[in-house]
């Protein structure tokens, strides 16, 4: 693509976990934006925040009306819209930021997609991150282990937490079960 994206329309900002509204607008106009002085790297950006901002309402209505083939089409005209756009950004002359921002996206172009396609992938991480974050609160809490057996054993531990709290399972019988298959010589209960 040749010439720059264009950002013509405001765009609303929106949080990082998932796309949620913040409350603000953004446009290619506002003198906030005017005083960046990137130009043309300004306008990637908005427009990708446009992008990602449809990826979420295409999202939403999935997950509303559960229509796959629905979300599938959306998912299309959203690539159409941000094909072009990392192509511009990855070549020519660009902020060495946003090159690489698009090189990375298009290295990763089939996967940023699997949402639309596989059942129970959602467009974000962010169930593995509230996942991650008992474990990141005790490691601070507890400042670490001093040992890597110690490390082993948390670590262990700590997914055995998350994984009983996802399947809705006490965590504390489990391991009841887990301590007395062991003294039984019983094979350990698994996690499925």
């Amino acid at each position: 693509m040749s010439s720059a994206p264009i950002a013509s329309a405001p765009i609303t900002a929106w949080s990082r976990s998932g796309g949620r509204c913040a409350g603000r607008t953004c446009a290619a106009t506002s003198p906030s934006h005017a005083d960046l002085g990137l130009g043309s790297q300004e306008r990637f950006g908005l427009d990708g925040l446009e992008v990602t901002w449809n990826v979420f309402q295409a999202w939403k209505q999935f997950q509303q009306d559960g229509d796959r083939a629905a979300l599938q089409q959306r998912v299309a005209m959203i690539k159409k819209q941000m094909g072009p756009l990392l192509e511009w950004g990855s070549t020519g002359k660009r902020q060495r930021h946003v090159r690489a921002l698009a090189k990375n996206l298009l290295k990763l172009w089939p996967a940023l997609w699997t949402f639309a396609d596989v059942a129970d992938v959602e467009p974000t991480n962010n169930a593995a991150e509230r996942g991650l974050r008992a474990a990141v609160i005790y490691r601070k809490l507890s400042l670490g282990s001093r040992s890597q057996g110690g490390e082993r054993t948390i670590e262990r531990l700590l997914s055995v937490d998350q994984t009983c709290r996802l399947q809705r399972r006490s965590l504390y019988a489990y391991l009841a079960d887990v301590l007395t298959a062991k003294a039984r010589g019983d094979p350990v209960p698994a996690l499925t």
